[in-house]
C-alpha cells in the first residue's frame, strides 16, 4: 500500500514537469519575446497584422499603431493585433529576396508563376484509353 502511494505521487510529479518543460516554460518565452518585439516598434518598421495586413508603422501610440497599409490608406491597429515585426532594412531586400523566389519556383515548373500544373490535354488521355 505504502509502495503503490509512493509509486502513484512519483509519476504525479513526473506528469507536472513534463507539462511545465513542454508547455509552459515554452509559452513564457514566446510571450516574453512577443513583449519585447511590441516594446520596439518605432517609425518605419515594416509589420504584419494577426489578420494577415502588411503595412508599414506611421506613429506609435501607448495602446495602438498607426500602420500605412497603402498610398493613401491608414489603420490604426491594437499593438496586441501586430504578430510580425521586420526592420527598415529587412524591409527593402524583402522584395529581391521573394522576386527570386518567385523565379526560382516558375523555372521548377516550367510555367508562369501561380500556374497550378493543370495536364494541358487531358482529352488526349481519354482518347487513348478508348482505343
Amino acid at each position: 500500500m505504502q509502495g503503490q502511494m509512493t509509486t502513484t505521487i512519483i509519476t504525479f510529479v513526473l506528469i507536472i514537469l513534463i507539462f511545465y518543460f513542454l508547455i509552459i516554460r515554452p509559452q513564457k518565452k514566446r510571450d516574453k519575446e512577443t513583449k519585447a518585439m511590441l516594446a520596439a516598434m518605432k517609425k518605419g518598421d515594416r509589420v504584419v497584422t494577426i489578420g494577415g495586413i502588411h503595412g508599414t508603422i506611421i506613429t506609435v501610440k501607448d495602446q495602438t499603431v498607426v500602420v500605412k497599409v497603402d498610398d493613401s490608406a491608414r489603420i490604426e491597429f491594437s499593438k496586441s493585433a501586430i504578430s510580425t515585426v521586420t526592420s527598415k532594412d529587412a524591409a527593402k531586400s524583402a522584395p529581391k529576396k521573394a522576386e527570386a523566389k518567385a523565379d526560382e519556383k516558375t523555372e521548377e515548373k516550367g510555367g508562369e508563376a501561380g500556374s497550378i500544373g493543370v495536364d494541358p490535354a487531358p482529352e488526349a488521355d481519354s482518347e487513348k484509353k478508348d482505343e
